[in-house]
């Protein structure tokens, strides 16, 4: 496959940057600064990095706005990283080549799949699925009864989607999640055992929505486990029974979402944090990392500790618990000190 180049006027156009230098110059590619050779090029996020920039190879580097450097051609733009980030998917996209169905791959009855598929070895397919065009089941994927896969999406190696569960369109799922397994139900009778509540419901995941690498999402007690409209999932988090989560989330590695919780439009999750069930964190909330969440959280808060509270109450506390050993000694020694003044103050309390 030939490799792809394209101009720095080019470039600039599609990331609405503003260009200085020649506008006709080539590269093929986009590379970090230090590892960037002749042909490429780079992006800078932040001024202070310069020095790391004018020793890099690269033909032409993607700057904020107020950086300044004639040595070579710049596209500036308010935010290099998402401009960075949308020259890499340029570079990298490549047409869909449809593979068809392996034939050591499994299609079950009346299923609906069309020409346009790349479907890998020892895939399972069962009953009634209908996948949309270009869709690729990497090796060992296993799709249940009644599950319907939209246009585009990608689902890699070793992923299980249950039955009745619904993908999008251009969704990608990584190696080893598993989507619409039962929620952790049960119900304890007299004796202390514990009786299976069984899951009847599914899972629905929206369109442009990517979950990580073993990644579980449990299927609705009743009634549905919803991920909406453009939310990216790291690897390894927990998403319990009849969970909703909004459009356009970031819920980063190992966090843990108890079942009936429900997330508005554009929260952000940080790495091992767990939220409670059955409460309901809105639009644009924030949760610091390995924050504990016991209770609702209003529209743009940002919340940090456990139990999760204010952010910048959460930094006033941690600056305190760090001081606690020398705070206490300070104490010891203080209440010392009162016991010998006391003494001398009243010298015959205590006596009989």
């Amino acid at each position: 496959m030939a490799v792809k180049t394209t101009t720095l006027a080019e470039l600039s156009a599609m990331v609405g940057g503003e260009l200085t230098g020649d506008p006709e110059i080539t590269v093929h590619g986009l590379a970090d600064l230090a590892l960037a050779a002749p042909g490429e090029i780079a992006f800078l996020v932040k001024a202070a990095r310069l020095e790391v920039l004018k020793n890099s190879r690269a033909s032409a580097f993607i700057v904020p706005p107020a950086l300044n450097y004639d040595a070579k051609p710049l596209i500036r733009v308010a935010n290099p990283y998402l401009a960075a980030a949308r020259i890499q998917n340029f570079f990298q996209a490549k047409p869909f080549a449809a593979e068809g169905i392996s034939p050591k791959a499994h299609i079950g009855s009346n299923c609906e799949i069309p020409a346009e598929v790349s479907i890998g070895p020892f895939v399972a397919i069962g009953d009634r699925v209908r996948l949309g065009k270009r869709v690729t089941l990497h090796p060992g994927v296993v799709i249940g009864d009644n599950v319907v896969i939209g246009d585009d999406s990608l689902l890699y190696p070793n992923v299980t989607v249950y039955k009745s569960c619904s993908i999008g369109a251009r969704v990608i799922i990584h190696s080893g999640t598993v989507i619409g397994s039962d929620g952790f139900g049960f119900a304890t009778d007299e004796k202390g055992s514990h009786v299976k509540w069984p899951h009847t419901g599914t899972v629905q995941i929206d369109d442009d929505v990517e979950i990580g690498a073993n990644v579980t999402i449990d299927r609705g007690t009743f009634g549905r486990t919803h991920i909406m409209r453009g939310t990216k999932m790291d690897n390894l988090v927990q998403v319990g029974h009849n969970v909703k989560i909004g459009e356009n989330a970031l819920v980063v590695a190992q966090v843990g979402i108890a079942g009936s919780s429900s997330l508005g439009n554009n929260v952000v999750l940080g790495g091992q944090s767990a939220l409670k069930g059955h409460i309901h964190l809105d639009d644009g909330v924030m949760v610091g990392s390995k924050s504990g969440v016991h209770s609702n959280v209003p529209k743009g808060s940002i919340v940090s500790g456990y139990p999760a509270i204010p952010h910048k109450d959460w930094l006033k506390a941690s600056t305190i618990f760090a001081k606690l050993p020398k705070l206490y000694s300070e104490l010891l020694d203080m209440r010392k000190k009162m016991e010998k003044m006391y003494k001398k103050l009243f010298p015959d309390e205590g006596e009989e």
